[in-house]
């Protein structure tokens, strides 16, 4: 014969209640307004009405959704070891989010001194480095196997 505790009773109740309100909460529900777990969110209110978008999970997010707007983009090509633009200095704002892109017709490295950032140039694919601005400086952008400076990053 077992012998039972108010403690071992109460426990117990509470682990009944528990798995009842468990059970309830996993049922399904016949109201349409209620959305299964499995199911997109729903709002009563029209389209027009929304104030915002509802994220929506995708397995390739779109650029836009992961990507936050840019202060900044630098463009540059290199063709016969020539800079497009020309060699010179770019300033930007202390806290801005720039992208840098780099097209060159041979395969090099992208090099952000001070920084420490770099990226892969295949030869005719542009490669990208995106950064925010949070160092204070003049910092040379250049390419490590050609030893091009592209341009002088000014921080301020």
């Amino acid at each position: 014969m077992s012998v039972r505790t108010p403690a071992g009773r109460t426990t117990a109740a509470l682990a009944a209640a528990l798995t009842a309100l468990l059970l309830v909460g996993c049922g399904q529900d016949d109201d349409p307004s209620v959305a299964t777990p499995s199911a997109a969110p729903t709002s009563a209110a029209p389209p027009s009405a929304t104030t915002a978008p509802t994220p929506t999970a995708s397995a390739t997010p779109s650029a836009a959704a992961s990507t936050p707007a840019v202060d900044r983009e630098i463009t540059v090509t290199i063709a016969k070891r020539r800079v497009d633009p020309p060699t010179g200095r770019i300033t930007v704002g202390k806290g801005e989010l720039v992208r840098i892109t780099v097209t060159s017709d041979v395969s090099d490295e992208l090099h952000v001194h001070g920084y420490d950032l770099g990226a892969r140039l295949p030869a005719g694919t542009p490669g990208l480095v995106e950064f925010r601005a949070d160092k204070t400086g003049l910092f040379e952008v250049e390419t490590h196997e050609t030893e091009l400076v592209l341009f002088q990053l000014v921080v301020r």
